[in-house]
Protein backbone atom coordinates (compact mmCIF):
# COMPACT_ATOMS: atom_id res chain seq x y z
CA UNK A 1 0.00 0.00 0.00
CA UNK A 2 2.85 2.15 0.95
CA UNK A 3 4.37 1.51 -2.77
CA UNK A 4 1.33 2.17 -4.43
CA UNK A 5 0.71 5.48 -2.32
CA UNK A 6 3.75 6.77 -3.06
CA UNK A 7 3.35 6.05 -6.55
CA UNK A 8 0.31 7.52 -6.79
CA UNK A 9 1.68 10.92 -5.24
CA UNK A 10 4.39 11.10 -7.62
CA UNK A 11 2.65 10.79 -10.58
CA UNK A 12 0.22 13.58 -9.05
CA UNK A 13 3.07 16.20 -8.39
CA UNK A 14 4.26 14.83 -12.06
CA UNK A 15 0.61 15.93 -13.30
CA UNK A 16 0.60 19.11 -11.50
CA UNK A 17 4.08 20.40 -12.47
CA UNK A 18 3.00 19.51 -16.03
CA UNK A 19 -0.34 21.35 -15.87
CA UNK A 20 1.46 24.28 -14.63
CA UNK A 21 3.63 24.48 -17.71
CA UNK A 22 0.49 24.32 -19.76
CA UNK A 23 -0.79 27.01 -17.81
CA UNK A 24 2.65 28.97 -18.20
CA UNK A 25 2.13 28.30 -22.22
CA UNK A 26 -1.25 29.74 -22.07
CA UNK A 27 0.24 33.01 -20.07
CA UNK A 28 2.55 33.03 -22.81
CA UNK A 29 0.38 33.08 -25.50
CA UNK A 30 -2.21 35.15 -24.31
CA UNK A 31 1.02 37.51 -23.36
CA UNK A 32 2.27 38.06 -27.41
CA UNK A 33 -1.28 37.29 -29.21
CA UNK A 34 -3.02 40.32 -29.56
CA UNK A 35 -6.66 40.77 -27.33
CA UNK A 36 -5.42 38.14 -25.11
CA UNK A 37 -3.77 39.55 -21.74
CA UNK A 38 -1.57 37.41 -20.10
CA UNK A 39 -2.32 38.90 -17.06
CA UNK A 40 -5.86 38.34 -17.38
CA UNK A 41 -5.11 34.39 -17.65
CA UNK A 42 -2.67 34.70 -14.85
CA UNK A 43 -6.19 35.86 -12.81
CA UNK A 44 -7.93 32.97 -14.60
CA UNK A 45 -5.30 30.15 -13.57
CA UNK A 46 -5.06 31.56 -9.71
CA UNK A 47 -1.39 32.71 -10.16
CA UNK A 48 -1.37 36.32 -10.37
CA UNK A 49 -1.31 36.52 -6.61
CA UNK A 50 1.44 35.01 -5.95
CA UNK A 51 3.57 36.57 -9.39
CA UNK A 52 2.91 39.79 -8.26
CA UNK A 53 4.34 38.74 -4.68
CA UNK A 54 7.01 37.59 -6.41
CA UNK A 55 7.82 40.35 -8.73
CA UNK A 56 6.83 43.15 -5.79
CA UNK A 57 9.31 41.74 -3.19
CA UNK A 58 11.66 39.07 -5.16
CA UNK A 59 14.29 39.25 -2.65
CA UNK A 60 11.78 38.57 0.02
CA UNK A 61 9.98 36.17 -1.95
CA UNK A 62 12.43 33.92 -3.98
CA UNK A 63 12.55 30.77 -1.87
CA UNK A 64 8.84 30.69 -1.55
CA UNK A 65 7.78 31.52 -4.87
CA UNK A 66 10.01 30.77 -7.52
CA UNK A 67 10.23 26.88 -7.09
CA UNK A 68 6.09 26.62 -6.94
CA UNK A 69 6.11 29.52 -10.26
CA UNK A 70 9.29 27.76 -12.29
CA UNK A 71 6.95 25.43 -14.23
CA UNK A 72 4.59 28.46 -14.96
CA UNK A 73 7.50 30.50 -16.06
CA UNK A 74 9.27 27.65 -18.14
CA UNK A 75 5.51 26.84 -20.01
CA UNK A 76 5.37 31.28 -20.77
CA UNK A 77 8.67 31.03 -22.25
CA UNK A 78 7.94 28.10 -24.77
CA UNK A 79 4.46 29.60 -25.02
CA UNK A 80 5.85 32.96 -25.91
CA UNK A 81 8.63 31.77 -28.28
CA UNK A 82 6.80 29.57 -30.11
CA UNK A 83 4.12 31.80 -31.44
CA UNK A 84 6.17 34.40 -32.60
CA UNK A 85 7.23 33.05 -35.77
CA UNK A 86 3.83 32.19 -36.52
CA UNK A 87 2.54 35.27 -36.16
CA UNK A 88 5.39 37.18 -38.03
CA UNK A 89 4.33 35.09 -41.36
CA UNK A 90 0.54 35.71 -41.09
CA UNK A 91 0.76 39.66 -40.77
CA UNK A 92 3.49 39.63 -43.21
CA UNK A 93 1.48 37.39 -45.76
CA UNK A 94 -2.40 38.55 -44.82
CA UNK A 95 -2.11 41.73 -42.50
CA UNK A 96 -5.98 42.79 -42.97
CA UNK A 97 -7.77 39.07 -42.20
CA UNK A 98 -4.83 38.58 -39.69
CA UNK A 99 -5.74 42.23 -37.80
CA UNK A 100 -9.34 41.54 -38.41
CA UNK A 101 -8.94 38.32 -36.54
CA UNK A 102 -7.24 39.87 -33.87
CA UNK A 103 -9.86 42.53 -33.45
CA UNK A 104 -12.15 39.91 -33.56
CA UNK A 105 -10.41 38.48 -30.41
CA UNK A 106 -10.56 41.63 -28.73
CA UNK A 107 -13.96 41.98 -29.41
CA UNK A 108 -14.65 38.48 -27.67
CA UNK A 109 -12.82 39.67 -25.09
CA UNK A 110 -14.44 42.74 -24.29
CA UNK A 111 -17.51 40.79 -21.52
CA UNK A 112 -15.01 38.43 -19.52
CA UNK A 113 -12.94 42.38 -19.08
CA UNK A 114 -15.93 43.94 -17.83
CA UNK A 115 -16.75 41.45 -16.24
CA UNK A 116 -13.32 41.13 -14.58
CA UNK A 117 -13.28 45.02 -13.80
CA UNK A 118 -16.95 45.47 -12.37
CA UNK A 119 -15.76 42.57 -9.65
CA UNK A 120 -15.72 45.10 -6.64
CA UNK A 121 -18.17 46.97 -7.79
CA UNK A 122 -18.86 50.07 -9.96
CA UNK A 123 -19.25 53.56 -9.48
CA UNK A 124 -20.07 56.87 -11.34
CA UNK A 125 -15.98 57.20 -11.32
CA UNK A 126 -15.16 53.56 -12.76
CA UNK A 127 -17.17 55.10 -16.06
CA UNK A 128 -15.37 58.63 -15.73
CA UNK A 129 -12.13 56.86 -15.56
CA UNK A 130 -13.02 54.85 -18.76
CA UNK A 131 -13.83 57.81 -20.73
CA UNK A 132 -11.03 60.07 -20.04
CA UNK A 133 -8.15 56.69 -20.57
CA UNK A 134 -10.28 56.31 -24.12
CA UNK A 135 -10.17 59.86 -25.00
CA UNK A 136 -6.58 60.48 -24.39
CA UNK A 137 -5.63 56.93 -26.11
CA UNK A 138 -7.54 58.37 -29.12
CA UNK A 139 -6.34 62.07 -29.38
CA UNK A 140 -2.58 60.90 -28.90
CA UNK A 141 -3.29 58.39 -31.83
CA UNK A 142 -5.18 60.77 -33.82
CA UNK A 143 -2.33 63.02 -33.16
CA UNK A 144 0.20 60.54 -34.15
CA UNK A 145 -1.79 59.84 -37.95
CA UNK A 146 -2.42 62.73 -38.88
CA UNK A 147 0.92 64.26 -38.33
CA UNK A 148 4.08 63.74 -40.13
CA UNK A 149 6.00 61.88 -37.35
CA UNK A 150 6.79 58.56 -38.70
CA UNK A 151 7.86 55.81 -36.01
CA UNK A 152 11.01 53.77 -36.92
CA UNK A 153 11.83 51.02 -34.63
CA UNK A 154 14.97 51.46 -32.55
CA UNK A 155 16.24 50.72 -29.75
CA UNK A 156 14.57 53.05 -27.55
CA UNK A 157 11.22 52.15 -29.41
CA UNK A 158 11.96 48.62 -28.26
CA UNK A 159 12.33 49.49 -24.84
CA UNK A 160 8.96 50.65 -25.28
CA UNK A 161 8.01 47.42 -26.74
CA UNK A 162 9.80 45.94 -23.66
CA UNK A 163 7.58 48.29 -21.10
CA UNK A 164 4.09 47.10 -22.94
CA UNK A 165 5.04 43.68 -22.48
CA UNK A 166 6.07 43.93 -18.60
CA UNK A 167 2.46 45.82 -18.27
CA UNK A 168 0.36 43.09 -19.84
CA UNK A 169 1.41 41.15 -17.39
CA UNK A 170 1.62 43.20 -14.52
CA UNK A 171 -1.39 44.89 -15.00
CA UNK A 172 -4.64 42.64 -16.06
CA UNK A 173 -6.31 43.41 -19.28
CA UNK A 174 -3.91 44.86 -20.98
CA UNK A 175 -2.63 43.34 -23.99
CA UNK A 176 0.65 44.80 -25.33
CA UNK A 177 -0.43 44.52 -28.56
CA UNK A 178 -3.53 47.14 -28.23
CA UNK A 179 -1.03 49.69 -27.94
CA UNK A 180 1.85 48.91 -30.40
CA UNK A 181 0.03 47.90 -33.15
CA UNK A 182 -1.25 51.34 -33.79
CA UNK A 183 2.45 52.12 -33.32
CA UNK A 184 3.48 50.05 -36.22
CA UNK A 185 5.25 48.17 -34.01
CA UNK A 186 4.21 45.16 -33.09
CA UNK A 187 4.76 43.12 -36.02
CA UNK A 188 8.66 44.42 -36.30
CA UNK A 189 9.05 43.37 -32.78
CA UNK A 190 7.52 39.87 -32.86
CA UNK A 191 9.30 39.29 -35.92
CA UNK A 192 12.47 39.92 -34.17
CA UNK A 193 11.29 37.81 -31.11
CA UNK A 194 10.89 34.86 -33.32
CA UNK A 195 13.67 35.10 -35.25
CA UNK A 196 15.66 35.69 -31.87
CA UNK A 197 17.40 38.93 -33.16
CA UNK A 198 19.12 40.08 -30.22
CA UNK A 199 18.72 43.87 -31.69
CA UNK A 200 15.62 43.39 -30.67
CA UNK A 201 15.48 40.98 -27.75
CA UNK A 202 17.92 42.98 -25.47
CA UNK A 203 16.11 46.35 -25.34
CA UNK A 204 12.64 44.15 -25.10
CA UNK A 205 14.27 42.36 -22.42
CA UNK A 206 15.51 45.89 -20.52
CA UNK A 207 12.53 47.53 -20.86
CA UNK A 208 10.78 45.02 -19.71
CA UNK A 209 13.19 44.27 -16.66
CA UNK A 210 13.06 47.71 -15.55
CA UNK A 211 8.93 48.31 -15.93
CA UNK A 212 8.93 45.03 -13.61
CA UNK A 213 11.44 46.98 -10.68
CA UNK A 214 9.86 49.97 -11.07
CA UNK A 215 6.20 49.67 -11.89
CA UNK A 216 5.11 45.90 -9.91
CA UNK A 217 4.69 47.44 -6.34
CA UNK A 218 2.79 50.44 -7.63
CA UNK A 219 0.84 48.73 -10.14
CA UNK A 220 -0.42 46.02 -7.45
CA UNK A 221 -1.06 48.86 -4.66
CA UNK A 222 -2.99 50.38 -7.60
CA UNK A 223 -5.32 47.63 -8.28
CA UNK A 224 -5.31 47.03 -4.61
CA UNK A 225 -6.57 50.27 -3.79
CA UNK A 226 -8.60 51.65 -7.27
CA UNK A 227 -9.44 47.99 -8.48
CA UNK A 228 -12.40 49.43 -10.87
CA UNK A 229 -10.87 53.30 -11.56
CA UNK A 230 -7.99 51.07 -12.58
CA UNK A 231 -9.47 48.47 -14.75
CA UNK A 232 -12.09 50.52 -16.62
CA UNK A 233 -9.09 52.85 -17.52
CA UNK A 234 -7.85 49.80 -19.31
CA UNK A 235 -10.68 48.96 -21.00
CA UNK A 236 -11.18 52.14 -22.17
CA UNK A 237 -7.35 52.20 -23.61
CA UNK A 238 -8.22 48.70 -25.39
CA UNK A 239 -11.45 50.15 -26.84
CA UNK A 240 -9.50 53.19 -28.15
CA UNK A 241 -6.81 51.34 -29.61
CA UNK A 242 -8.44 48.44 -30.99
CA UNK A 243 -10.85 50.85 -33.06
CA UNK A 244 -7.68 52.47 -34.37
CA UNK A 245 -6.65 49.63 -35.73
CA UNK A 246 -9.19 48.43 -37.86
CA UNK A 247 -7.96 47.89 -41.32
CA UNK A 248 -10.95 50.45 -43.14
CA UNK A 249 -9.80 50.58 -46.29
CA UNK A 250 -9.06 47.01 -46.74
CA UNK A 251 -12.76 46.07 -46.56
CA UNK A 252 -13.57 48.13 -49.57
CA UNK A 253 -11.00 46.54 -51.68
CA UNK A 254 -12.95 43.80 -52.96
CA UNK A 255 -16.49 41.76 -51.92
CA UNK A 256 -13.74 38.90 -51.68
CA UNK A 257 -11.49 40.79 -49.50
CA UNK A 258 -14.73 42.09 -47.39
CA UNK A 259 -16.15 38.55 -46.85
CA UNK A 260 -12.95 36.96 -45.54
CA UNK A 261 -12.22 40.11 -43.25
CA UNK A 262 -15.84 39.69 -41.57
CA UNK A 263 -15.11 35.75 -41.60
CA UNK A 264 -11.85 36.50 -39.36
CA UNK A 265 -13.52 38.65 -36.96
CA UNK A 266 -16.10 36.52 -36.53
CA UNK A 267 -13.74 33.48 -36.12
CA UNK A 268 -11.77 35.65 -33.65
CA UNK A 269 -15.04 36.45 -31.95
CA UNK A 270 -16.17 33.13 -31.32
CA UNK A 271 -12.44 32.27 -30.17
CA UNK A 272 -12.61 34.22 -27.35
CA UNK A 273 -16.10 34.16 -26.44
CA UNK A 274 -15.33 30.31 -26.19
CA UNK A 275 -12.22 30.85 -24.09
CA UNK A 276 -14.36 33.21 -21.69
CA UNK A 277 -16.56 29.73 -21.47
CA UNK A 278 -13.91 27.55 -20.77
CA UNK A 279 -12.52 29.85 -18.63
CA UNK A 280 -15.34 30.17 -16.29
CA UNK A 281 -16.37 26.38 -16.45
CA UNK A 282 -12.63 26.10 -14.99
CA UNK A 283 -13.14 28.93 -12.34
CA UNK A 284 -16.56 27.30 -11.01
CA UNK A 285 -15.20 24.06 -10.58
CA UNK A 286 -11.99 25.19 -8.76
CA UNK A 287 -14.89 26.80 -6.56
CA UNK A 288 -16.80 23.74 -5.67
Amino acid sequence: MEKGSKGTLENGSVLRVLFRVIQGAFIGLGAVLPGISGGVLCVVFGIYKPIMELLSHPLKNFKTHVPKLLPVIIGLGIGFMGIANLLSFFLEKYPAPSVCLFVGLIAGMMPSLFREAGEKGRSKGSYISLLIAMAIVFALLLALQFSSIQIVPNFAWYLFCGFCLALSVIAPGMSFSTLLMPLGLYTPFVDGIGHFNLGILIPGGIGALVTVILLAKAVNALFERFYSLAFHAIIGIVIAATVMIIPYSSFAVSAGQCVVNLVCLAVGIVAALLLDRFNTSVKAREME
